[in-house]
């Protein structure tokens, strides 16, 4: 007897995070169902992270912007936050001239040290 393999992920745990496709141009009539998506996934998958994958947006804009700041507010809301994968460097200029900063998928962490960054001491530095 042969057995045939479901469709899908073979495995699924706790740790793999709720992922939201965002694909564009979003209009503002779009965003608050978005919202309530980022709540929802929060809640059901018990996950304090939704990874938004933004490859899909197209060219960034000030809507793309508002978009990700209000999924974001209504993540930290809901006790969680967002993650952005696949964003374009544009997107990221973007963000970093308005002034908003957001995790994004293999970017390391804020409080975790760069590799190969050692701090040394000189004699007779005084103790901090």
């Amino acid at each position: 007897m042969s057995y045939a393999h479901p469709a899908g992920l073979p495995i699924v745990d706790a740790m793999t995070p709720a992922v939201l496709v965002l694909t564009g141009p979003v209009t503002k009539d779009e965003v608050t169902g978005l919202c309530d998506d980022v709540r929802a996934l929060l809640k059901t998958s018990g996950a304090r992270t939704v990874v938004c994958d933004v490859g899909g947006l197209g060219p960034p804009g000030l809507g793309t912007v508002d978009l990700l700041a209000r999924l974001e507010l209504t993540a930290r809301r809901a006790g969680g936050r967002i993650r952005l994968r696949d964003p374009a460097p544009a997107l990221h200029a973007l963000l970093d001239l308005v002034g908003l900063r957001f995790e994004t998928e293999g970017q390391t962490e804020q409080r975790e040290p760069a590799l190969g960054v050692e701090e040394a001491v000189e004699p007779g530095d005084p103790p901090v």
